[in-house]
């Protein structure tokens, strides 16, 4: 394909992505970002061995083993302590890179804008789309800052709430409470914590995982039949009562930890699956504009990050038909998509009910293995 003038509409993970690969294309990227200052909240992220991939193909990796943390297996144990199974995590970004890993999500976000702006795309930040009209040959975008741009191809990436997908598809589904919430929090790392370590916990799940060499983030799940507000001056005696049922010498070290200072995040998660067509003319929507899934396959990033390199492929073998580009791109995305959204709130509604632990098991490994596949 030749070079396109192509506008990113959101700067989180997946529209960061589209904007790195594109530009190593030669295409000449736009990126506008309503937040003006680029900010990315949360503790830590869990990252599978198909991110890492990911992150390899975007040129990241090593940046992100600097600062991150790597390491193979996930540890499953009982809520007294005992480690009952550890779950494989295939070397997928090559034989040198553990199989997974987490990062503090501020610096990976730091990280990728970073390679944004080296990549050399045009972002404005504090600035987003008010109208798009367009043709066969274009579309004509209007911007909060008075601008007016025309592009080859729009690309909306901004977000679970997105207003791109408000207006290119009305009648779209909305995001939904899975009846779960997760919290997570930051705090100095223990020596036993060397990867990803969870206690299978009747109803409430919690893990940890290291994200740099002092540092580990803590996840906890728990059921909450209503989305209800949770005051933050109640956070950390919330956090350690969840934790306070749990025998295991190590979580009961880590709950000790807990203060006002551990950076608590309480997030009510919520998934969304946007039947096809993802696009319309020539304006498409990835990441979790179209595909919000909840943590439990710890992939939501990673297939958001997967579609702008997938992307970038179809517009790299297109011969400058954008529609048919874009319509190999869904091709290639929904079944893989579709599985991690639903697969993820399955998991969910399992751990909710206290359900069948062979068949969370069986998701778990048939997932795993479906996302070490090629995309």
């Amino acid at each position: 394909m030749t070079s396109q003038r192509i506008l990113i509409i959101g700067g989180g993970f997946s529209g960061m992505s589209a904007a790195i690969q594109l530009r190593k294309q030669g295409h000449a990227v736009d990126l506008v970002e309503l937040d003006a200052g680029w900010r990315n909240y949360g503790a830590g992220i869990s990252l599978g061995g198909a991110t890492l991939r990911a992150f390899r193909q975007l040129g990241i990796l090593d940046v992100f083993l600097a600062q991150g943390h790597a390491a193979d297996g996930v540890r499953l144990c009982l809520p007294h302590g005992p480690q009952v199974a550890e779950l494989p995590t295939p070397r997928l970004a090559g034989a040198d890179v553990p199989g997974g890993g987490a990062i503090l999500r501020p610096v990976l976000a730091r990280i990728l804008a970073d390679a944004t702006r080296a990549s050399g795309a045009d972002i404005r930040l504090g600035c987003t789309f008010t109208h798009f009209t367009q043709d066969d040959q274009g579309v004509d975008v209007e911007f909060t800052d008075g601008q007016r741009r025309r592009y080859d191809l729009v690309i909306g990436a901004d977000g679970l709430y997105s207003k791109v997908r408000e207006a290119l598809l009305p009648q779209a589904p909305k995001p939904v409470y899975s009846g779960q919430a997760v919290w997570r929090a930051v705090l100095p790392r223990l020596p036993e914590i060397e990867t990803a370590t969870m206690w299978m916990g009747p109803q409430v799940k919690p893990g940890v995982n290291p994200v740099s060499k002092t540092e580990m983030y803590l996840f906890v799940t728990e059921p909450r039949p209503t989305n209800d507000h949770v005051d933050p001056a109640s956070f950390v005696d919330r956090l350690r009562g969840l934790l306070e049922g749990f025998g295991a010498p190590a979580l009961q070290a880590i709950r000790a930890q807990i203060d006002a200072q551990s950076q608590i995040v309480f997030r009510p998660l919520e998934g969304l699956l946007v039947p096809r067509p993802w696009s319309l003319g020539r304006i498409v929507l990835i990441g979790d504009t179209v595909h919000a899934t909840t943590p439990h396959l710890a992939s939501g990033a990673c297939i958001g990050i997967e579609d702008a390199l997938v992307l970038a492929e179809e517009l790299e073998l297109s011969t400058d038909d954008v529609p048919a580009a874009l319509a190999a791109f869904e091709g290639r995305r929904w079944e893989r998509c579709r599985m991690v959204v639903e697969n993820s709130s399955r998991l969910g509604e399992i751990e909710i009910a206290g359900g069948d632990k062979e068949e969370h098991a069986r998701i778990m490994r048939s997932s795993l293995m479906a996302l070490a596949e090629q995309i």
